[in-house]
């Protein structure tokens, strides 16, 4: 596995399905087990996390993938071949995580309340790799949730589109007005 190839061996790009809901359980193992902050500030922090991630993702999309080299060159290729297996590797996504998410919450509000808030952020990017995924691969019932997910990027990966950025949600496309419905 190389961690730094954009297209992924099946096995790579597969990965974060398997490592991200082992990493979660292990981690609200760890949490129920061993932490003695109070449950609703475990959870509180986990809820931040998760409700972090969707503007993270949202800010991530727009402003890096398609303003930043060369993840702009990358994400390009993501969009003139939709069903490659492009995305990051699961070592630079956690080790991500570890160093932008945890550690400087582990230094600002201790183990407990950054490994709850670490796991929220964590599950929502498993949601988004899933969602994502499913976008380009998986067939969505009418009407469902996932069907509009499917739309929305869709249209996002139209030529030319500017807008609808979201991927698991378009409750950001909707605040900054890059939901265009035109």
């Amino acid at each position: 596995m190389t961690p730094f190839k954009l297209e992924q061996h099946p096995v790579a790009y597969f990965a974060d399905f398997v490592l991200y809901p082992v990493a979660l359980v292990a981690g609200s193992s760890l949490l129920w087990l061993q932490a003695d902050d109070p449950i609703w500030m475990l959870l509180g922090s986990a809820i931040i996390g998760f409700l972090t991630w969707s503007l993270v993702e949202y800010l991530l999309h727009r402003f890096v993938l398609h303003g930043v080299q060369p993840f702009q060159h990358w994400h390009e290729e993501h969009h003139r071949r939709p069903f490659a297996l492009i995305g990051s590797s699961t070592l630079v996504s956690m080790a991500l995580f570890v160093v932008l998410v945890f550690l400087p919450l582990l230094l600002i509000a201790g183990p407990w309340i950054a490994l709850a808030a670490t796991l929220g952020t964590t599950f929502g990017y498993l949601l988004y790799v899933f969602v994502h995924h499913g976008t380009h691969h998986w067939k969505a019932r009418p009407g469902s949730w996932m069907q509009a997910r499917k739309r929305d990027h869709a249209r996002h990966h139209l030529p030319g589109a500017h807008g609808w950025y979201g991927v698991t949600t378009s409750f950001w496309d909707h605040v900054f007005r890059t939901d265009d419905r035109r």
